[in-house]
């Protein structure tokens, strides 16, 4: 990849877009087949290019979050040719029929699903989301430009060029897989500002980012969203429900969009539920920013400040608040909430599906830790990333949120009159 400015790229990756969007089903799981068997084969290349991005990180103090979100060892590289594996196998949305039908004159109309075309994605320390918006962009049949940011260099420079080797070994023109992490903002502002070459823009990584990507932007942007994420324990939340569901969701991997932020308890429930949470919370290292009420019912609480409500900690750390009711929750979370993910642990069934029905996130549960939140999980294989916007893609977005329409029009010499 020699060209001396990112627009050589933008330009190289659209004319490449017309072959990938040409693939068929068949050719494009071939294609990724190509890029899992080449992830396990340079496994060793790419962590030791991780190495140093771990190593230079530390030296630069980018924090314990962002180190485990960079990481990468024999297991999530694993991981990672899993997961391209799985969306190979998925079913093609190109040419699937959205719906149709024949005007009175016998002209019949067809929607169908197309590419977009180019997909940009703007990102930081996340070299996992280098493979895996790579996999679903040809997937769906488009070409990818990624730009993932200094802290994560090392790793996506190796991933890349593998990634670029094993499409051209498989057929495909390799240009359908572009970086311009080699030419910093440069390369992110030309990506913003890449109008007629890049056909949608994705950003992932901290609100700053996505606000500064969504504000800059002049190409079509679909925003994923920082993730103040909620759990109501509701008065009848029952006692392993509540604890299990609340640990799982801050302690299994606090450094995530979907980890809880904020634990909201009902007051009828607050001197059984509070102390058991909390209890198993600190036993896993979390710190708690509570409110009075919490801090008169457990000890070694941090006050909390207004700020703690609106607050991704992204650590351990959660914030922990007893409401008076139901009503008072839902106005917490429609004040504080970005609209992410919100739960409700309740065997109320009428307090359940008011929860459901009112709560205006992306995705919404009952009784589930807020980590199921996630394209792997959600059935995707993998995910561009968490939608928080209510335009065509919202929640975890896999490869249907990659493609357009277009109406197909079949007539037999029709003319209007």
């Amino acid at each position: 990849m020699t060209d001396q400015t990112p627009q050589a790229r933008l330009e190289r990756a659209k004319e490449a877009s017309r072959a990938t969007a040409a693939l068929t089903s068949d050719d494009k799981a071939r294609v990724l087949e190509a890029i899992a068997v080449a992830l396990e084969q340079n496994a060793a290349q790419i962590i030791e290019a991780n190495g140093k991005d771990i190593v230079r990180g530390r030296e630069g103090g980018i924090g314990e979050s962002l180190i485990d979100r960079l990481r990468l060892d024999d297991k999530r590289v694993a991981a990672l040719a899993s997961a391209v594996r799985d969306v190979a196998a998925l079913p093609d949305p190109v040419g699937r029929v959205v719906g149709g039908h024949r005007m009175p004159n016998g002209v019949a109309l067809e929607q169908v699903r197309v590419p977009f075309g180019v997909v940009g994605a703007i990102y930081e320390a996340r070299p996992n989301v280098t493979v895996d918006i790579a996999a679903l962009a040809l997937r769906s049949g488009n070409a990818i430009v990624l730009r993932g940011g200094s802290a994560a260099l090392e790793s996506n420079t190796v991933l890349v060029a593998v990634m670029r080797d094993a499409v051209a070994g498989a057929g495909l023109t390799p240009e359908a897989i572009q970086t311009v992490d080699d030419f910093g903002r440069e390369g992110a502002k030309a990506l913003m500002h890449g109008r007629g070459f890049i056909d949608v823009l994705v950003p992932r990584g901290s609100a700053g980012l996505i606000e500064a990507v969504v504000t800059e932007s002049t190409v079509p942007v679909i925003e994923t969203g920082a993730g103040n994420v909620h759990i109501l324990l509701d008065e009848s939340a029952p006692d392993d429900w509540a604890r299990d569901i609340v640990v799982n969701a801050k302690v299994q991997r606090p450094s995530v969009c979907n980890a809880v932020e904020t634990v909201l308890v009902h007051r009828q429930a607050a001197p059984r539920l509070v102390p058991l949470v909390a209890s198993a919370l600190q036993s896993e290292g979390v710190a708690i920013h509570g409110d009075d009420m919490v801090a008169g019912l457990v000890s070694n609480v941090i006050p909390a400040t207004e700020k703690d409500w609106a607050t991704e900690y992204l650590s351990l750390d959660i914030a922990m608040k007893v409401v008076d009711s139901l009503d008072e929750a839902l106005e917490h979370i429609r004040r504080y909430s970005t609209g992410h993910t919100e739960s409700i642990v309740t065997t109320d069934s009428r307090n359940a599906e008011r929860f459901l029905a009112e709560v205006d996130s992306a995705v919404v549960m009952a009784n589930a830790s807020t980590r199921f939140t996630d394209g792997g999980e959600f059935g995707f294989g993998a995910e561009v990333g968490i939608s928080t916007q209510k335009l065509h893609a919202r929640g975890p977005m896999g490869l249907a949120e990659l493609t357009s329409t277009k109406w197909l029009a079949r007539g037999a010499g029709q003319t209007r009159g």
